[in-house]
């Protein structure tokens, strides 16, 4: 009998080990079957669409497709059986198509199984049957732990740069060599890969990739909407009708402030929309009036509180009350049973559903946060920054930042910083911001001690002035006074990490817990190579961070 269902992509997995009856996430066993046939959709599509771009042949809507595939299988993206269940046609389909193109390029098949020769079961319930034939513990029982540890650690740095392409492509910005990458570690993974050398080889250069994909998607926002600016942002609501917007998505925003002007609705973000009111281009419209909520985990008790309607881009969804289903609404890769879902950017129902909510009968304090520190803002003032290190007033940097999640063991971020020496600055982006921005840490020579960089998303704003302080002390990322305390979730984190190693960065120290899916073998080598390290106390890793341990 096939196993219920084993996932461990995320830091909240049962016991830290793997989730077999339901997700914490509320993923049910049919989800995470659909979820594992359309990881193996695509590798059975790789091998053939590797050969036809080998080629010179390829199809972009199948790039973006592979891409929005692999996104909705993140966690809290897609919980609809029926949505992933056009997914995996439409790769099965393009499987099909391939396989006739790569031939008439003389490509060689020899040596491929399983997926490639898979057909889709006639309805959703073989789906899910099939589905649970190739989950992840089988992998598991079949490889060993450590051969099975590289593999999910590829295809979850790929989940990641998946989502990072699709926000770029989204804008207008892609590059083929991406999907190229994708196809290629597919058609690896597809044929057994199964060389501790090779898998971590695949891995670095998934890094590097997507290094190249976190440059697009920089050039794509601070193209389209500008280099994001200093900017204090109001964290209490404002009397009126309004639609709350939550998840990644600054195309989907920008679509709804358009389609809101002068309609006398307000919008808010929440989650990882707060750094969106740093782009010029966003923050011109009056009617973005501040930011509602935390990070994404508190969405159910916010968003039952919240008068209006809600919009949920990209991922971060949880499962909606009963008291809200009516007024929550998803688009592009997120999904829900029973949510009514936008398709394209019509944004009119959401609208409509605002406007027969009552809304905010009153202002709400005066609470503010800032924002709007990316790598330009921050690069600008760089001969302060570095002067203030050369004389003291600055002793050391601190990235502090990443996914938030459930446990209360990431209070450990909100006193870590609380901690931190007046003569330290923080450097911050993702949800994991929320356990410390109501903290006042006041200025160093008028730079503020925390330094908003922006989302996830923007991770690579800070390579990019960590590079910058690296140039401007004629030293290495290593050597800086700059430590990096990151706190994971799922799988975007993953491939910021590949990223980080790619670049040579060591000594991370990453927690809450060793993501599940990194076996002790594959730890070993982490440790080994790049002095990755796990979280003790707040106080002993201070230390250790600045030397003094």
């Amino acid at each position: 009998m096939a196993e219920a269902m084993y996932c461990i992509q995320c830091e909240e997995t049962t016991g830290g080990t793997a989730c077999t009856v339901s997700g914490v996430c509320g993923k049910k066993p049919d989800v995470a079957a659909m979820e594992d046939l359309v990881v193996h959709a695509i590798k059975g599509l790789a091998p053939f669409a590797f050969a036809a771009a080998q080629a010179g042949v390829r199809d972009d809507v199948m790039d973006g497709l592979v891409l929005e595939s692999l996104f909705t299988t993140v966690t809290n993206v897609n919980f609809d059986p029926d949505a992933l269940e056009v997914y995996v046609r439409k790769l099965a389909e393009y499987k099909t198509e391939m396989r006739g193109v790569a031939a008439t390029h003389g490509a060689d098949f020899s040596g491929l199984n399983g997926a490639t020769t898979w057909t889709p079961a006639a309805d959703l319930m073989g789906l899910i049957g099939q589905g649970h034939l190739v989950s992840h513990k089988r992998v598991l029982d079949t490889l060993g732990e450590d051969i099975h540890s590289l593999q999910e650690l590829l295809v979850y740095g790929i989940k990641g740069m998946a989502a990072y392409a699709f926000h770029a492509r989204m804008l207008g910005y892609k590059d083929p060599a991406v999907s190229e990458f994708i196809y290629k570690a597919f058609d690896a993974l597809n044929r057994g890969e199964a060389d501790v050398n090779k898998l971590i080889g695949l891995n670095l250069e998934c890094g590097a990739v997507n290094v190249g994909v976190m440059a697009m998607l920089d050039e794509a926002n601070t193209t389209t909407y500008g280099h994001p600016v200093p900017t204090k942002v109001r964290m209490e609501p404002v009397k009126g009708k309004a639609i709350l917007v939550s998840g990644h998505d600054l195309k989907d925003l920008e679509e709804l402030l358009k389609q809101t002007e002068g309609k006398g609705v307000n919008i808010y973000t929440h989650s990882e929309m707060l750094p969106a009111h740093g782009y010029p281009e966003l923050k011109k419209y009056p009617h973005l009036v501040g930011n509602y909520g935390g990070a994404w985990h508190t969405q159910q008790k916010e968003f039952e509180a919240f008068p209006g309607a809600i919009l949920m881009t990209s991922n971060c969804i949880q499962k909606p009350r009963t008291s809200y289903e009516d007024r929550i609404f998803t688009a592009g890769p997120v999904g829900w049973p029973g949510i009514t879902h936008v398709n394209g950017h019509d944004f009119t129902p959401v609208i409509e559903r605002a406007l027969a909510c009552e809304g905010f009968s009153e202002d709400g304090g005066a609470r503010t946060t800032m924002v709007g520190f990316g790598h330009n803002a921050v690069l600008g003032v760089a001969p302060v920054v570095v002067d203030a290190v050369k004389s003291g007033a600055i002793k050391h940097f601190f990235l502090v930042g990443g996914c938030d999640g459930h446990k209360k063991e990431r209070s450990y971020y909100s006193d870590f910083v609380a901690g931190l020496p007046q003569d330290t600055v923080v450097l911050t982006l993702g949800c994991a911001k929320y356990r410390f921005i109501n903290q006042d840490l006041g200025e160093i020579g008028g730079i503020p001690r925390v330094l908003d960089v922006g989302q996830c998303n923007d991770a690579y704003s800070a390579v990019r002035i960590a590079m910058a302080l690296a140039d401007a002390f004629e030293t290495d990322i290593n050597s800086l006074p700059l430590s990096m305390n990151i706190s994971w979730y799922e799988q975007k984190a993953t491939c910021i990490l590949l990223s980080l190693l790619h670049l040579g960065v060591k000594n991370i120290h990453l927690g809450p817990t060793v993501p599940a899916y990194v076996s002790p073998g594959v730890l070993n080598v982490l440790v080994d190579k790049w002095g990755i390290s796990g979280i003790s106390t707040p106080e002993a890793d201070m230390k250790k961070m600045m030397g003094q341990a």
